[in-house]
């Protein structure tokens, strides 16, 4: 067995410096296993290989004096709490923040030093690499042989699930998630969307339609060519990046894909990285689970659904805004995860920013806004012919929910925000009402779509934009938080 060299654990009161060094122990980490990967390829490796990702700790002693109000930042109880890290150039300025609230509330010193938990070596190439690509097929049977490979058991969600079991002995999560976590879901983000993970901003809107991707391209497009500063770039699937004329250096030549990503994604951004990401979540809550189970590792400010849904009541007109403040979950796919007895709740500082940009984008205000949006229940359905089933039973339970509309993603990404502690939020338009008539036929559907796309699209833009102004302490709600809750934001 051959190891990197060997970089002793060190001690650091000062936040930065405590990131240097953990930067410095995965990358001389992560070039030892790229080094040697180029060794088997070529025949020239003989022994077996093995880094490992770098920690953080801190040890607590007591918790007098620790400024309990904010979200996060500090720990729950005295003990020892440890967290491996993963890509520090990506996560610069969150790990940092995580290091200064730590520094704050209980005045360190934080430990960084070497972790025991292995870095497959295909999370050694942060560029995305397909190491199996330059391997044969008989080369492939005996690669596990001299470097290790991704192990499920150390990827779980036991800490977001609140499942992990711990005892007076055992170190304390630091952090959600785990560093082999975090660089699966980095990898899978760029399968599905087509685009590299340090694009994706903190704000994330979700789509079911292409209608809202059209737009949102033409949009940003046209505001990236503008005199405006704020946003310095628009990443399209493909890395396809366009820049505005105050950060411009060299563009290269932009090549579209030929075939789109399952779930593309669209990014319009600032440098602060408080920008906005547009993702075509395509149908469905499986879609809308798989996403959020790896957007949420980037641990962005806020998410929110724009979609279009069935209008359940009689005095909804096509075209007409659902805000939900309120879920039924009966898509499934979370069940095992989130029970359904857990309450997902409204978060006010999403749901003010919503109603506020409805009014500034419609005109409409105060009661004004009535004739055009509704707050209450949204529900979400597995089954897209659920007009199918039996009437009565249906009417029934939507009665029984107070349900005002029915869609099938909302509650999926409302229940995994609520899991993983991201802010969310949900607003829908009304695109048809079966219950009453009023079914979605290809030309009824295609009319309302582009009368009403853009001015959604707007609404949302612009809630990020509010939401972006607020502070991110008071953006990130206690009420996503546990009694029993890690550190890290």
């Amino acid at each position: 067995m051959i190891n990197p060299s060997k970089m002793k654990t060190s001690f650091f009161k000062d936040a930065s410096a405590a990131y240097q060094y953990a930067s410095q122990i995965y990358d001389s980490s992560t070039e030892f296993l790229r080094e040697n990967f180029k060794k088997f390829i070529n025949g020239k490796l003989k022994n077996r290989c093995r880094a490992y990702y770098p920690y953080v700790r801190i040890q607590v002693e007591t918790l007098r004096n620790v400024d309990t109000r904010p979200s996060y930042g500090f720990v729950e109880q005295p003990g020892d709490y440890q967290t491996t890290l993963t890509r520090p150039k990506l996560f610069q300025r969150y790990l940092i923040e995580q290091f200064n609230q730590l520094l704050h509330h209980h005045r360190g010193p934080l430990e960084i030093g070497v972790s025991d938990i292995p870095i497959p070596i295909h999370f050694a190439f942060p560029d995305g690499m397909h190491v199996e690509a330059d391997l044969s097929p008989a080369t492939l049977i005996y690669w596990r042989d001299y470097f290790d490979l991704p192990d499920l058991s150390v990827m779980d969600d036991t800490i977001v699930n609140g499942s992990i079991y711990l005892n007076h002995h055992n170190i304390k999560p630091l952090a959600l998630f785990s560093a082999p976590r975090i660089d699966y879901s980095l990898f899978r983000l760029k399968h599905y969307t087509a685009t590299s993970c340090e694009h994706f901003q903190n704000f994330v809107l979700f789509t079911n339609y292409q209608f809202y991707i059209d737009e949102f391209i033409d949009y940003a497009k046209k505001l990236i060519k503008s005199d405006q500063k704020k946003y310095t770039a628009f990443i399209q699937p493909g890395d396809q990046i366009l820049t505005n004329k105050s950060t411009a250096k060299k563009q290269s030549p932009i090549h579209e894909l030929k075939h789109l990503p399952q779930m593309p994604s669209y990014h319009l951004k600032r440098k602060d990285n408080n920008g906005i990401t547009l993702v075509n979540i395509g149908i469905g809550p499986s879609n809308a689970k798989t996403i959020t189970d790896h957007i949420a590792v980037l641990r962005p400010h806020a998410w929110i659904m724009l979609g279009h849904c069935a209008g359940l009541r009689n005095s909804q007109q096509l075209g007409d805004y659902v805000l939900a403040h309120a879920y039924v979950r009966d898509d499934h796919v979370l069940d095992a995860d989130l029970p359904l007895w857990v309450p997902v709740p409204a978060l006010a500082e999403i749901q003010i920013a919503l109603q506020k940009a409805v009014g500034e984008v419609t005109g409409f205000d105060g009661y004004e806004l009535k004739k055009i949006m509704r707050t209450g229940t949204v529900a979400t359905i597995d089954n897209r012919n659920w007009e199918l089933r039996d009437q009565g039973e249906l009417l029934q339970r939507f009665n029984q929910s107070r349900a005002i509309a029915l869609d099938m993603e909302s509650a999926t990404l409302a229940a995994n925000g609520f899991r993983f502690r991201v802010p969310y939020g949900t607003l829908l338009c009304v695109s048809d009402r079966p219950l009453h008539g009023e079914i979605k036929l290809p030309g009824m559907a295609n009319a309302f779509y582009y009368k009403q796309v853009f001015q959604h699209l707007q609404i949302g833009i612009r809630t990020m934009e509010l939401l972006a102004e607020l502070r991110i302490e008071s953006l990130h709600s206690r009420k996503l938080r546990s009694f029993s809750e890690v550190a890290f934001q």
